[in-house]
């Protein structure tokens, strides 16, 4: 289906107003832009392993959600959702129902990437028809910005606190990505918020209404963990994707196809500069360090170009 803007802009929220999110996180922005691919007829089972969305969008007996919607543990919404799909398959083979359903689970990047890793994995393997979406934030965010296996490299967090001994974090970031690629699974993407949200409806999409188990990776900048002024998340996401920090891509049945390639990449420190978490990379004597980050960025960015036939 063509994207209309307006058209996509004027259908109900589903996940309402009042909820306790901070200013400028990407989590409900993320949230927001997948439900908007539901048609509108369509109801929905919604998981949310605990973390920043859950804890704020859902205080018993309050929620945020308009459809159907379970609280997860932190590390289990990969088999919780997986688990109500496999009901309502049994319930229409029995003709208990007949209404559609569609099931997806929201999943932070510690609850996706590590603790929760075990959880989806096992739902993309067994074929569960439903969606993963991970709203990366890049550190475990609600319980004190420590870092996950998604926080990039020497970025400073509760867990790896720069210092005289200290570059920050030293690893670089897990690819998710491309291992839920080799889980042979039909539709995977990599996405965020950048021009008209086009890029990120049509996946979800996609998504959505792609039989079988798909999953999404949504870079959803955090203005408490990254330390940027909140009204500029729409900027992050812009800068991490013309850096090539988050290139936007889909695998569709294991073909790799680019969504954007910038006319100008720009170097890696117009992504880090505005952040609080790379300030000491700036410092006199630590330019090895960015040229480090800079390196690994045009390796990834190379692998993917070679992926999708653009070298």
């Amino acid at each position: 289906m063509a994207y209309n803007h307006k058209e996509v802009f004027s259908k109900p929220d589903r996940l309402a107003g009042g909820h306790r999110m901070c200013a400028g996180c990407g989590a409900p922005v993320a949230v927001r832009s997948v439900l908007r691919a539901l048609k509108e007829e369509d109801k929905a089972v919604i998981g949310s392993a605990t973390g920043c969305l859950e804890v704020s969008t859902f205080m018993y007996p309050y929620t945020s959600w308009k459809d159907s919607f379970i609280h997860n543990a932190f590390e289990n919404a990969g088999a919780t959702v997986s688990g109500a799909e496999a009901a309502y398959v049994a319930l229409k083979r029995k003709g208990k129902l007949n209404e559609t359903y569609k099931f997806i689970a929201f999943g932070g990047d510690g609850g996706t990437y590590d603790i929760g890793f075990q959880s989806l994995s096992g739902a993309m393997e067994r074929g569960h028809d439903m969606v993963y979406v991970c709203y990366d934030n890049g550190a475990y965010m609600n319980t004190g910005i420590q870092r996950s296996s998604a926080t990039p490299k020497y970025a400073d967090t509760t867990t790896t606190p720069t210092g005289t001994e200290s570059d920050g974090k030293t690893q670089y970031r897990k690819d998710l990505t491309s291992i839920m690629v080799s889980h042979n699974i039909p539709y995977v993407a990599q996405t965020t918020f950048v021009g008209n949200f086009k890029d990120i409806h049509e996946k979800s999409e996609k998504a959505i209404y792609t039989e079988g188990p798909t999953f999404l990776n949504v870079l959803a900048p955090c203005p408490r963990g990254w330390r940027y002024d909140a009204a500029d998340m729409m900027q992050m996401c812009k800068l991490a994707v013309d850096t090539c920090f988050w290139p936007l891509f889909e695998v569709i049945n294991g073909e790799y196809k680019l969504s954007y390639k910038p006319k100008k990449k720009l170097p890696i420190e117009e992504f880090l500069k505005p952040q609080g978490r790379f300030k000491h990379l700036f410092k006199k004597g630590n330019e090895h360090l960015i040229a480090d980050m800079q390196a690994e960025v045009d390796r990834r960015w190379e692998e993917l170009l070679r992926k999708c036939g653009e070298l």
